[in-house]
């Protein structure tokens, strides 16, 4: 058998990721089995469906690496242009005595479900018009048009209906309790549970892969799928993901659509990595590449139980794959986070690789980074009250001023970037991938290196300790007490940005010995 598989998200909001994992189990089973991954748009919802919608699912899919085989922006794959097939197919029903029309109004039927409420009873449709005489041609039911009634799919009363779930087992249903679920409405719209079998038999869907909050749906949807005489699909309903409450995912539970991860910063591949671990498990592995999931990918490993949703593992699988990437794909993909906090991207890649460098161990999001990254993108630096009066003082005055003449004699050199990358790589003679990816460390390491012989003049000199030094420097060019390591902020934010900062470092600390002064007088 081809194994075929869909995902069928409706264009009504943003993507969830509690739901896009239904449609990531159902690609990984494709690809594993060499299937077809089919991509159906449910948009039978005009009020509610929107193109914005749309297009944001399908650019979230994108950027997840959920490549699909058919679908968008094929027409046959949106319901919206399957009206006409599923009238078709609703007139066969008609004809051959398993649907019929209701006339019950909106208002009877919902009394009727709070009397069964009230008697304690399940709350099914009592079958008033099942046996009514009615004329299999009769006009079906039309948006805008005048009909009264909607059409019932005419659901056996005996007997049972059993789905053998490939993740939940096996299931019996008794068809007397399902009832004649309605799958055409008044207003001339297809339900879900009817749409979507015709969908899946057109399409010669093999397997059906869902929350479990559909498995209710699945006896009717099989009964529809016999009355047609299509053999039903294999199932398989995947436990919902909840919040840490054991709720459901929700908008309380923080960020809950791909988009807002995207835009916070993820990594496809971790969002894919923690949804693939969210109810699916492959020994003790946590980590796991697209290619390794599609091959060890099944349904015997998906556990029966709701999966709880941990953030604080989501950002963790990013921080591993942030260390992993290369320096030069991780600075490409910084900028636009750049950009959007309003900063000028700055044209220099290597420049801007160095400063990958030595966050890439500190930030877990590249929003996360771009904040780390402010005292190397803004001039607006503002001294933290507390360490501002720790550690400048007046006693490290003449040291930083020392440092500040001396880093100037690098200038030159150190700002040459070429001419460094040269000397601190001199193997290197194309901009190869490997290079591309080695260059700034080694840039930095040059620089750094420089930074360090200085600071060595300078603590010989004033008989300090490396600490004593470093840390007044560190708040004066980062405004704070904690950053990379100084030799490399210093590399990163080149000589005349270093000495401007110190130089103010030393005017603030003179202001604060002018005004003690005129205190004591």
């Amino acid at each position: 058998m081809m194994v075929r598989t869909r995902y069928a998200p409706s264009p009504t909001g943003s993507l969830h990721i509690g739901n896009v994992r239904s449609g990531l189990f159902a690609y990984l089973f494709a690809r594993h089995h060499h299937g077809t991954f089919i991509l159906r748009i449910d948009d039978t919802d005009p009020e509610r469906s929107s193109k914005e919608s749309l297009e944001e699912i399908l650019a979230s899919l994108r950027w997840l690496g959920l490549d699909w085989d058919e679908g968008p922006p094929d027409p046959r794959y949106f319901q919206s242009n399957r009206i006409d097939r599923y009238r078709e197919v609703l007139r066969q029903l008609l004809r051959e005595g398993k649907a019929y029309p209701c006339y019950c109004t909106p208002e009877e039927l919902e009394a009727k479900r709070k009397q069964a409420e009230r008697e304690k009873r399940k709350p099914v449709y009592d079958g008033k018009c099942r046996n009514l005489p009615f004329d299999p041609e009769l006009p079906l039911p039309e948006r805008g048009g005048e009909r009264r009634y909607a059409i019932r799919f005419r659901t056996p009363q005996q007997g049972e209906t059993v789905v053998d779930d490939l993740v939940k087992g096996r299931a019996v249903f008794q068809n007397s309790e399902l009832d004649d679920l309605i799958i055409f409405r008044s207003d001339g719209i297809p339900t879900y549970n009817f749409a979507s079998v015709v969908d899946d038999i057109d399409f010669r869907i093999t397997h059906v892969v869902r929350g479990d909050d559909h498995m209710p749906n699945t006896p009717r949807q099989i009964k529809i799928f016999e009355a047609l005489g299509a053999k039903p699909p294999l199932f398989a309903h995947l436990p919902l993901v909840l919040g840490h409450d054991g709720k459901p995912l929700s908008k309380r539970h923080g960020a809950t659509s791909v988009f807002a991860y995207r835009d916070a910063g993820y990594f496809p591949e971790a969002l894919l990595n923690y949804l693939a671990r969210l109810g699916w498990s492959y020994g003790d592995q946590e980590i796991f590449s697209k290619q390794e999931l599609i091959e060890k990918f099944d349904f015997s490993h998906c556990g029966k139980s709701p999966g709880i949703f941990n953030p604080e593992k989501l950002l963790w699988l990013n921080f591993h794959y942030l260390k992993e990437r290369p320096v030069a794909k991780l600075a490409r993909e910084l900028r636009p986070f750049i950009e959007r906090r309003g900063y000028r991207v700055p044209d220099d890649e290597v420049w801007l690789e160095m400063v990958v460098v030595t966050l890439r161990e500190r930030a877990k999001t590249l929003v996360e980074m771009v904040d780390f990254a402010h005292f190397y993108l803004s001039e607006d630096i503002e001294l933290d009250p507390k360490a501002a009066s720790k550690f400048l003082t007046p006693q490290i005055l003449e040291p930083i001023e020392t440092l500040a003449r001396e880093l100037e004699t690098l200038e030159p050199e150190f700002e040459t970037t070429p001419a460094v990358v040269a000397s601190a790589d001199a193997g290197a003679r194309d901009q190869s991938s490997e290079w591309e990816n080695t260059r700034a460390a080694a840039l930095l390491k040059a620089r750094a290196d420089r930074v360090r012989e200085v600071f060595e003049r300078v603590l010989a000199r004033f008989n300090l300790k490396l600490g004593q030094l470093a840390q007044p420097v560190r708040v004066a060019l980062t405004g704070g007490t904690v950053s990379p390591g100084i030799f490399e902020v210093i590399a990163v934010l080149g000589i005349k940005r270093s000495v401007a900062r110190l130089l103010n470092a030393s005017t603030w600390i003179r202001q604060q010995l002018q005004e003690t002064s005129e205190r004591a007088k």
